[in-house]
């Protein structure tokens, strides 16, 4: 008799998932930090690697959708701010949205480089 453990379908998953498909999902969500250099790349960086590879890669398409889905969320959060910059609230709010974005962004990032489908929390799901 052999003592062997069940595999758990979440680690089947990610083995399942090439290291080709992680890298290019790491890369899909930190992606997004050129957005530090200039605010619109944080939305257009995912997009431009998420259509290139989307076809041939199906993780990076998943994980391509949720980054591209969580950036359009977090650009609306900012545009919202805006106009709450005339009251003070909205440096605070961006500031707050500014580390949110961060700190999701790399959790993320770790997640997809382990083969795990992230999902990012409280977005609007655009692009499906």
């Amino acid at each position: 008799m052999t003592n062997q453990t069940p595999i758990s379908s979440q680690e089947s998953e990610v083995s399942a998932v090439s290291n080709d498909e992680r890298t290019w999902a790491t890369i899909t969500h930190l992606s997004a930090l050129a957005g530090v250099i200039f605010p619109l790349l944080a939305l257009i960086a995912p997009l431009i690697i998420w259509l290139v590879k989307k076809n041939e890669l199906p993780f990076v398409n998943e994980q391509g959708k949720e980054a591209i889905n969580f950036q359009i969320t977090i650009l609306i959060g900012f545009v919202i701010c805006i106009p709450l910059m005339a009251i003070l609230i909205g440096f605070v709010l961006a500031f707050i949205l500014g580390v949110v974005d961060l700190i999701l962004i790399i959790v993320a990032a770790v997640s997809a480089n382990k083969g795990e489908h992230y999902r990012y929390p409280f977005v609007w799901r655009v692009v499906k």
